[in-house]
């Protein structure tokens, strides 16, 4: 899971960055993976701050969470926003969804590129799907999905997939909510 996860951050980062570009990272968390990439100036913006590291271009970093604040345009307009950690949190209702879009919106120059890493909400929700109907007959809706090497448990049993707020649990991680790509295009 995290060697793949690393994968598609460092292929993203190899297809979208330019040398010199200027870079939005939404929840920062590391700003290592940009170290390779020759971008020209870096912002990083995280519910937590973080202490800038000596780099070989320039960066800022704000303390702001981008679903839940509406950014002033302050901030100058990037060449690439992007969203590698954590854009499912901004999933949990279409309020904190349509904040972060607009955030991205005003960040971006004209012709700039938005990219992000999440689950794929389609493959785990036919997985579930999958699941209900093996059990159909037993008058039993279960509640999670399982494999060898992860288990997914729903807060709640449900037949229907809102757009918005489906939360869930990985063995492996901490509660995440669905995206339903439509809503995020």
């Amino acid at each position: 899971h995290h060697r793949l996860y690393e994968f598609a951050k460092s292929a993203l980062i190899k297809i979208f960055v330019h040398p010199y570009v200027t870079v939005c990272d939404l929840y920062c968390g590391d700003a290592e993976k940009w170290d390779i990439a020759q971008i020209g100036h870096y912002v990083g913006i995280d519910r937590e701050a973080w202490e800038s590291q000596r780099k070989n271009y320039t960066a800022e970093f704000f303390e702001a969470d981008p679903c839940s604040e509406i950014f002033e345009k302050q901030l100058q307009e990037k060449d690439l926003v992007c969203c590698l950690q954590n854009l499912q949190l901004c999933f949990e209702t279409e309020e904190s969804a349509r904040k972060l879009l607009h955030n991205v919106s005003s960040l971006l120059k004209p012709g700039g590129y938005f990219f992000g890493i999440t689950p794929d909400s389609s493959t785990i929700w036919a997985k579930y799907q999958k699941n209900v109907e093996a059990y159909h007959n037993r008058n039993i809706v279960p509640n999670c999905i399982r494999s060898e090497s992860y288990m997914i448990t729903f807060e709640v049993e449900e037949e229907k997939f809102p757009l918005f707020g489906k939360k869930y649990q990985l063995k492996f991680a901490h509660d995440h909510c669905l995206v339903h790509f439509p809503s995020l295009i």
